[in-house]
């Protein structure tokens, strides 16, 4: 039972330690440009502040109440550095500020000192295997934002940095340019990205803390990239037919499924100058029907059936294909057998409804087999 008591009241008082050091640690600030990180690994922690030029002016300060001031260098605890409120600090220096015997740990970074130097970004030399990714390569010295807890340990504030590129992006209609980013957690050499569609440049700039330091960060880019990934969007223009008396008429909607004859304009939508050549074809069910080498086509399906008609655009290093489907319905007529032109707004015309008429003609016999009238437009 007292033993018990004993190791409670010792967790008690190690809590209260814990609690009375995150005060001291939570009523410490800075002056000018800095960034604070509160890390913690296990049972370690340690405030991180990260300045931007430290000079004569940075101070480190306590702003909670105390009465007795101590700070040390990690490496000397027995001899006091400033028995002060305040401290003017160094870069990649570990502090110790014990309030009325209360401690905390504090790490301290000059972002000046730290500074990333570019050496080169640029595409991988691979051509063949930059159809649909590529890896952009990086050489540059980032120095590590490195810290240290009292009792040793290390760690590592991450740095990411951007790259920076164009592409295209379908709207829908048509291409248009597209920035891209990627975000980088140096020190990675290489990132694989989609292949861009068109000629581009790669560039890099960062680390995320720059901006909030007040801190304009170099861009630095490489040079131009010349793209070999080709893509197209297929879209189709159908010649729509007016007449009142046709029964499933073209129309623009997909997909293409109407009765004959269907006149068709299919457009490549490819992006060029990346793509260099054009090879239509098409096919009635397994049926081989015609090959061309257009940008664009039109072509007129007069039978019925289920065609595909497939696109592949390439230039001298990639190549992409794809295919959509037609299907066109069998020839049909409906033809009323009576009519009543008396004018009485009931049955006055002989319209004809069809599916799929190339030619038309229409003969009228009176009862006594003369012919009344004969026209060609259904």
């Amino acid at each position: 039972m007292n033993l018990k008591l004993c190791t409670l009241k010792k967790n008690i008082i190690l809590l209260s330690f814990c609690l009375l050091a995150f005060g001291i640690q939570s009523q410490i600030t800075a002056t000018g440009k800095y960034l604070r990180f509160d890390e913690k690994a296990g049972s370690d922690t340690v405030t991180v502040f990260m300045f931007n030029n430290i000079t004569i002016d940075t101070q480190i300060s306590f702003t909670g109440n105390g009465t007795v001031f101590n700070w040390y260098k990690y490496s000397d605890l027995n001899n006091s550095i400033s028995n002060q409120p305040s401290l003017l600090p160094d870069d990649a220096t570990g502090y110790v500020l014990e309030v009325d015997g209360k401690r905390t740990y504090i790490w301290v970074l000059d972002y000046k000192n730290y500074l990333p130097v570019y050496n080169s970004i640029g595409a991988e030399n691979n051509p063949s295997n930059q159809c649909e990714n590529l890896n952009v390569l990086l050489n540059a010295n980032i120095p590590p934002l490195t810290y240290k807890y009292f009792s040793g340990t290390s760690g590592q504030l991450p740095r990411d940095f951007t790259v920076a590129y164009k592409t295209l992006k379908w709207d829908g209609s048509a291409w248009a340019n597209q920035d891209t980013t990627a975000v980088v957690t140096m020190p990675i050499t290489q990132i694989s990205i989609s292949a861009p569609l068109k000629n581009t440049t790669f560039s890099i700039t960062g680390d995320q803390y720059a901006a909030d330091l007040g801190v304009t960060p170099e861009i630095f880019t490489g040079p131009e990239y010349s793209a070999v990934a080709v893509k197209f969007h297929l879209t189709t223009a159908v010649t729509t037919r007016t007449e009142k008396n046709e029964d499933m008429r073209p129309s623009t909607a997909q997909p293409i499924n109407y009765s004959a004859p269907i006149d068709v304009q299919f457009l490549s939508n490819a992006n060029e100058p990346v793509t260099q050549f054009y090879k239509w074809e098409i096919f009635k069910g397994t049926e081989f029907i015609i090959s061309r080498t257009d940008k664009d086509q039109r072509f007129t399906f007069t039978d019925a059936g289920v065609y595909k008609v497939r696109l592949k655009v390439s230039n001298s290093t990639c190549s992409y294909t794809d295919s959509i489907e037609v299907t066109t319905t069998l020839s049909a007529i409906y033809a009323p057998n009576v009519f009543t032109p008396n004018g009485d707004g009931n049955n006055d015309e002989f319209r004809v409804a069809y599916k799929s008429i190339i030619s038309f003609d229409c003969w009228v016999f009176n009862r006594w087999g003369r012919l009344v009238y004969h026209w060609n437009d259904p």
